[in-house]
């Protein structure tokens, strides 16, 4: 087979950073921040929950760490400011939450609603909340009008449950590119299940239309597939011989006989990386739902001198009709699935809130417990 690599996506023209007004920023996370529950009871609580979580989250992001400095972080806040805070919460103001006060509001939070508030924040504030207007040409050269969703599990290191079991995360991380994407949801995969159950979870949480789902080999599930299309997006999926009926099928298919649709090549770190793509339309007989593309991704590395040093190849399956999404987007949106590994996503031991750290072009926004 001769050899190719895949188009390299044109960069995406700078955009300004664009100063987004603490105000109406905080504005909307209070919001979101007042369905989110703590355990405590109505009666006799003088510290609202979105309160204390606002003010933590903005403890945080000043460099506050651990209880101790985001107590005191909090107490220097004026009155006038946490007057309005309160009032804006639905609450009679009161004086500055105590240490224990904030333990106890972030170690009792909802995990799951303190999540989906914070991925519709981060959703909203970047700007991906609203589905991208139809058609194929959105006037950024190389990307089409899907907007990428990468779903991936990561082990949280040096956090544990209750039990004592390392906790693992299942996240989306929605944007084009790792620059400006955001955590849009997430959920923890428990001891008694794996991350393909979880996926449904997760996607659930995102408005999928003029969206693609992206993923490791793991997701290549009929299930999954599935909830997508009956959601409104699409797919590129990698398939392995985990998935041994589907990747017989593909492989089978006559590659030799298939022009490369698209090459490109990088050169660094002292190696020359060369990758290829080509694409078939779906045979009719394909033991998976709802594709129409087909693809086989090869990447050659050599040294500096033309030395060999590794070669790999990929077969995959991507629901986008060719309008939708060419050669050159399946072969972007494959690469682009490893810039999830950019994440860093975690809960603190012993709490239920999430500490996310998140790009998006406007703004930086850190949480951590």
């Amino acid at each position: 087979m001769g050899q190719s690599v895949i188009c390299a996506a044109a960069p995406a023209p700078a955009v300004p950073i664009v100063s987004v007004p603490v105000s109406d920023a905080c504005s909307d996370l209070l919001e979101l921040f007042a369905g989110v529950t703590d355990g405590r009871v109505g009666q006799g609580r003088d510290h609202p929950v979105a309160a204390v979580l606002a003010l933590a989250a903005a403890a945080v992001v000043a460099g506050m760490k651990g209880y101790t400095a985001i107590a005191g972080w909090v107490a220097d806040v004026s009155a006038a400011v946490r007057a309005d805070l309160y009032l804006r919460a639905g609450a009679i103001p009161a004086g500055p939450a105590s240490k224990t006060t904030i333990w106890r509001v972030l170690t009792d939070t909802d995990p799951e609603a303190f999540d989906a508030a914070v991925g519709a924040w981060l959703m909203n504030l970047a700007g991906f909340a609203t589905p991208a207007a139809g058609g194929v040409d959105d006037g950024v050269p190389g990307c089409g009008a899907l907007m990428q969703v990468r779903l991936d599990g990561k082990a949280i290191r040096g956090a544990k449950d209750a039990g004592g079991n390392q906790v693992r995360l299942l996240a989306a991380l929605v944007g084009p590119d790792a620059a400006t994407s955001v955590v849009a949801a997430q959920a923890e995969v428990g001891k008694k299940t794996n991350e393909v159950p979880m996926a449904a979870v997760v996607l659930g949480q995102i408005d999928l239309n003029n969206k693609i789902v992206t993923a490791d080999a793991l997701h290549t599930v009929k299930a999954t597939a599935n909830h997508i299309h009956e959601h409104g997006g699409e797919f590129v999926f990698p398939v392995k011989e985990n998935r041994r009926a589907l990747f017989e099928a593909l492989n089978a298919l006559p590659w030799g006989q298939v022009p490369i649709a698209c090459t490109a090549t990088d050169k660094g770190h002292g190696r020359v990386t060369t990758r290829t793509i080509q694409v078939l339309p779906a045979p009719d007989d394909l033991p998976f739902p709802h594709v129409s593309q087909v693809f086989l991704i090869e990447r050659y590395v050599t040294g500096l001198h033309g030395q060999p040093v590794s070669a790999v190849a990929a077969l995959g399956v991507a629901s986008p009709e060719p309008g939708q999404a060419d050669a050159a987007d399946l072969a972007r949106y494959v690469r682009e699935q490893w810039s999830i590994e950019s994440l860093h996503w975690l809960r603190s031991p012993g709490t239920g809130l999430a500490v996310a750290s998140c790009g998006t072009d406007a703004t930086r926004v850190s949480f951590s417990c």
